[in-house]
């Protein structure tokens, strides 16, 4: 195969707070299918991923742990690691921020871009976000909260070293309008450019003072560096970057990056913070950088406290390695968020892996096994089906090209359809050409020995373009029919198959089909042992089963102070007619007596109202209920089953005594 030059690529490093779900396992599965194909079409890559480990959130989190910092991440960084080899991506360096090499260039890019006045001395002061450890000003923040991710934020004031980013702004526009390739897809470059770089750029925070968990600063100790010109920099110190100059021949061959492959939240960090980094190390900026979008989980939020975090190994352990890469790749759209259910992963596994490609396999080799004792042999027969067999070849033969000008432009779902457009076209052919009727007839026996050497080209073709994205499985399909896999720039080229080869004879289900109502019920036990273990750790054995509710929207103290809770004792309670399920309480509060109507007859009899003390929202405008009016309304309590219950004080109150 021709070389095509050097391609680097790389993922943004995870962030080693936590292990990561399956949608920040998504990226590297991603990033590994390009990496793959741009390997097979001639290119000599390179693929970096790794870990970021430092700042003031790791910090915390080991503390919480017990541990010392570098022991938190070292444990985080193998499960991402672990995570990575799982899902049999193929990188070339797995890089982490505390390795000594990357710190000791860190420290000299501090240090160069301080001397030459990019860097400055000064104080901050402003709210900060802990997890994204970010400083924002009041304008910045939406609803009084953190812009990127929504949490709390809290006033902080400290000593730091600052970056000049405007002095950079007006060279770095000029870049993203004359490189409309730079950032891709087109609406995150639209983001960076209307919502931050036109507007104008404020000096960028670049140390901390107020954790110790970073890279020192050498030549003022009482400060680290802080997290992005830490994390972003190893996309050259991984190869071989040298702030002093003494880059290495590595670096030389690979930088500028071809892509950086990173989650839609980091595009600005990594178009903007990163591009004026390299400017002002006189570095050329990377070709393009990809906002890839998310990965969510279709019944609402991953969250550890719900128990329902889906983990790459859950999928792996429940369809296998490639299910899950095919399933996280072809249903990613292009621009929009991706939604992962156990419905939609069981009815691609059943639809498209074990009928449209398991299936195809296994009829073609089970045929040639069945009529020809398992040898493929091209007769060139075409049996008076010229036009089908013409379509087909061509079909076949095109698919390639199909594939790579959806790969150069990151389409990988729209790739990977292709391929599977190819293979129903095979199985249609199956339907067309009828080989069980032509076994029948002895003298068709060429036509049938040219229809299964046609699928099994056409097979054997689509498992090498497979390949990158679901590589295990394309080299069973090759084994089975007992051939190497193909280079890219033979799949141009129909009948290549060695004639008179003989294929497997015992083949392989290369996916097993599933049942929707054994996974769920499966993954709900799974989700019921995570969350008894959470509430576990959170609370000790003594929690119960508790039931959980759609949560309304978040409110400030302002208005809940607009609303009066107050004890009262319900002197007199009567049915309301005609009513199945309304009751009619008098209700003392302090010195004066409120109507109530409550629709609790199902649950309490009038009589057995009269006497409680009850909880009371006494605010509350009148409303007219089957004809009577209501002037308040008792709270209860209500089960997952409807089952409702008074709420009332604990201890004898009197009546009119404020909940509070």
């Amino acid at each position: 195969m021709k070389s095509r030059g050097p391609y680097y690529i790389t993922t943004a490093i995870a962030y080693t707070s936590g292990k990561p779900h399956i949608g920040n396992s998504y990226e590297i599965v991603l990033a590994d299918s390009i990496a793959r194909f741009k390997r097979k079409d001639g290119y000599d890559v390179f693929f970096q991923t790794g870990t970021d480990e430092h700042g003031q959130k790791i910090e915390l989190k080991s503390q919480e742990a017990g541990v010392s910092p570098k022991e938190f991440v070292d444990t985080v960084a193998g499960q991402i690691r672990e995570i990575c080899d799982s899902l049999n991506t193929s990188y070339d360096k797995f890089i982490r921020t505390t390795d000594d090499y990357h710190e000791k260039q860190v420290q000299k890019i501090f240090k160069r871009l301080y001397d030459q006045g990019d860097i400055y001395k000064g104080a901050y002061e402003g709210m900060y976000c802990t997890p994204c450890e970010s400083f924002w000003t009041s304008s910045q923040l939406v609803d009084g909260k953190c812009p990127d991710c929504g949490r709390e934020v809290k006033p902080a004031r400290e000593e730091a070293y600052f970056f000049k980013m405007s002095k950079y702004a007006d060279r770095l526009i000029e870049h993203i309008n004359t490189h409309p390739e730079f950032i891709q897809p087109v609406s995150r470059k639209n983001e960076m450019m209307n919502n931050f770089l036109l507007p104008g750029l404020q000096d960028l925070c670049v140390s901390r003072t107020s954790f110790k968990w970073g890279i020192p600063v050498d030549f003022d100790d009482k400060h680290v560096v802080y997290v992005w010109l830490d994390a972003l920099t190893n996309y050259i110190t991984g190869i071989g970057y040298d702030a002093e100059g003494n880059s290495s021949e590595q670096y030389k061959k690979l930088w500028p990056a071809d892509l950086h492959l990173i989650g839609k939240d980091i595009i600005r960090f990594h178009t903007i913070y990163w591009p004026i980094f390299l400017m002002a190390l006189g570095e050329p900026l990377p070709k393009q950088v990809f906002g890839h979008p998310w990965l969510l989980q279709g019944d609402g939020k991953m969250s550890k406290s719900k128990g329902n975090v889906i983990y790459a190994s859950d999928l792996i352990d429940f369809f296998g390695v490639d299910a899950v890469r095919y399933f996280v790749l072809h249903e990613m759209p292009f621009e929009n968020d991706g939604v992962i259910t156990w419905d939609l992963m069981v009815e691609r596994l059943n639809s498209d892996l074990a009928n449209v490609l398991g299936n195809l396999v296994n009829r073609t080799i089970s045929m040639s096994n069945k009529y020809f004792g398992g040898v493929v042999c091209n007769k060139n027969d075409d049996g008076g089906q010229a036009e089908i067999d013409a379509d087909v070849k061509s079909i076949v033969t095109s698919t390639y090209d199909r594939v790579e000008k959806k790969m150069e432009t990151l389409r990988v779902a729209d790739a990977i359809s292709e391929i599977f457009v190819t293979l129903k076209r095979l199985n249609k052919y199956i339907d067309e050409t009828e080989p069980w009727v032509l076994a029948k007839d002895e003298a068709k026996k060429d036509r049938l020995a040219t229809v299964l050497y046609n699928l099994t080209e056409g097979i054997t073709m689509m498992a090498s373009l497979l390949e990158p994205y679901m590589p295990e499985t394309a080299e069973k399909i090759a084994k089975q029919f007992n051939v190497a896999l193909r280079d890219f720039d033979t799949l141009t080229e129909f009948g290549l198959y060695p004639s008179d080869n003989k294929v497997t004879s015992a083949p392989e289900i290369l996916f097993q089909r599933q049942d929707i109502k054994e996974v769920t019920e499966r993954a709900d036990a799974m989700f019921e042992a995570r969350k008894a273990e959470a509430a576990k750790a959170a609370g000790g054995d003594d929690l119960e089963e508790g039931i959980d509710i759609e949560k309304k929207p978040e409110i400030t103290y302002d208005d809940f102070a607009k609303l009066q809770f107050r004890v009262g004792k319900i002197i007199k309670c009567e049915e309301v007619p005609k009513s199945k399920k309304l009751l009619c309480s008098q209700v003392q509060i302090g010195s004066e007596v409120k109507q109530i109507v409550s629709g609790i007859k199902q649950h309490y009899s009038a009589e057995e109202m009269v006497g409680k003390r009850v909880c009371v929202l006494t605010n509350l405008k009148p409303a007219t209920l089957a004809g009577v009016v209501s002037e308040g309304m008792l709270l209860c309590a209500e089960d997952a089953d409807g089952n409702l219950a008074l709420v009332g004080p604990e201890k004898e109150m009197p009546a009119g005594a404020e909940i509070c």
